[in-house]
């Protein structure tokens, strides 16, 4: 077993000595083809800076069994390949104070807050069974690609649980982000609650990827997908697929995607939110199966969104089953000219399971407004 030391570059397979290690400028793995075993040991940083394990330019490299504290990012790992990270704890890195701001959920990777576990450039690699909670982000992924990500715990960060920026191709499943929520205050009795902060953070072109069996409740929002950035550049996130996730309770949205298509979401959990789906200036988009129940306001709502598919969904207890209208944005019109209203649309709503059977047929409100945002239609399906 080795004894870490502050800075220790590591070029073989090494166990640490179990214990508690104060170590300001961490470890540096320098090889291909290495395990680094934590055993089990502790490693401490400084203020909140630097990062307890990085590692550049290498592959099929293993880390496990370690647990890391007070660091900028806790591990930092970029243009690698075959990576493992199984089993080791992450808290306490650096975090922007709560009760402050409203998240930029723009930064690229030079300029990322701080997290558990950050991945840029890193291609078919593996995440398994880590905790990350209790810090501002759990995992940042930037510029990522066939990444499986599971049995993780990101839950209780003030930002993002579970954050792909440009990350494609990969799957996550299994994974808990519960309760990723933060305040920012204005005025002395108002404020806004989330801020930005999700669950799952989905941006930049992050396509392709799957979502199985994941948690986010009680979230600023569960799942965040955005396609379209402050500049109106137009990235979007597109062809994902959202399958068995719960993102129930938050005070947003459950499942909100803008700018982004062909993505598909299927027997998902979208229940007591404001708004159980938001999916504006989107298109040909898949809901089937989903529960989305209690929503203060709509179970899905869309501005300028076409081609949607909504079948076999069940609604109870919302404002709103399902609300349609047109915004007319200049600058939004010319990035996706397509999306000057809401148009074919195919919905089919059934109540066959067993909740919805206790209370007989419910009707589900449609409402579909014109661009003045006057009621244009409006009418009762069951």
């Amino acid at each position: 077993m080795t004894t870490p030391t502050d800075g220790m570059i590591i070029t073989e397979d090494t166990t640490l000595e179990p214990g508690v290690y104060f170590l300001p400028n961490g470890l540096k793995i320098a090889a291909s083809h290495i395990t680094l075993d934590g055993n089990g040991a502790t490693l401490i940083g400084r203020d909140r800076q630097g990062r307890g394990v990085q590692i550049d330019g290498q592959h099929h490299v293993t880390i496990k069994n370690l647990h890391l504290r007070d660091y900028y990012h806790g591990i930092h790992a970029q243009h690698c390949q075959q990576l493992s990270i199984t089993d080791c704890q992450v808290a306490s890195t650096a975090e922007v104070a709560a009760n402050t701001i409203f998240l930029d959920i723009w930064l690229d990777a030079q300029h990322a807050y701080g997290g558990g576990i950050l991945l840029s450039e890193v291609e078919d690699s593996t995440l398994t069974r880590n905790d990350l909670q209790h810090q501002m982000n759990g995992l940042l992924t930037y510029d990522c690609q066939r990444l499986t990500v599971s049995h993780n715990n990101a839950s209780y960060c003030s930002g993002f649980g579970i954050h792909l920026y440009a990350t494609s191709d990969s799957i996550f499943e299994e994974n808990f982000a519960d309760y990723c929520s933060r305040w920012q205050p204005r005025g002395e009795r108002t404020g806004h609650m989330g801020a930005d902060a999700t669950g799952f953070l989905i941006l930049a072109g992050s396509s392709r990827n799957i979502f199985r069996r994941n948690y986010a409740r009680l979230g600023g929002d569960g799942f965040f997908l955005a396609g379209l950035d402050p500049h109106f550049n137009f990235r979007p996130c597109n062809n994902n697929i959202f399958d068995e996730n719960d993102a129930s309770y938050s005070p947003n949205i459950a499942f909100e995607a803008t700018f982004s298509a062909d993505n598909i979401y299927r027997n998902n959990s979208a229940n007591y939110c404001n708004y159980g789906f938001w999916l504006g200036f989107s298109a040909t988009n898949v809901l089937q199966d989903n529960q989305i129940n209690y929503c203060a306001q709509a179970g899905v709502a869309v501005e300028n969104g076409y081609g949607f598919v909504v079948r076999e969904n069940r609604f109870y207890g919302s404002t709103h089953g399902i609300l349609l209208w047109s915004k007319h944005i200049p600058q939004f019109g010319s990035v996706v000219p397509e999306n000057n209203t809401s148009y074919n649309w195919v919905s089919k709503t059934t109540h066959s399971t067993g909740m919805i059977k206790q209370f007989g047929l419910l009707p589900i409100r449609i409402m579909v407004f014109a661009p003045s945002h006057r009621a244009h239609r409006s009418r009762t399906t069951t």
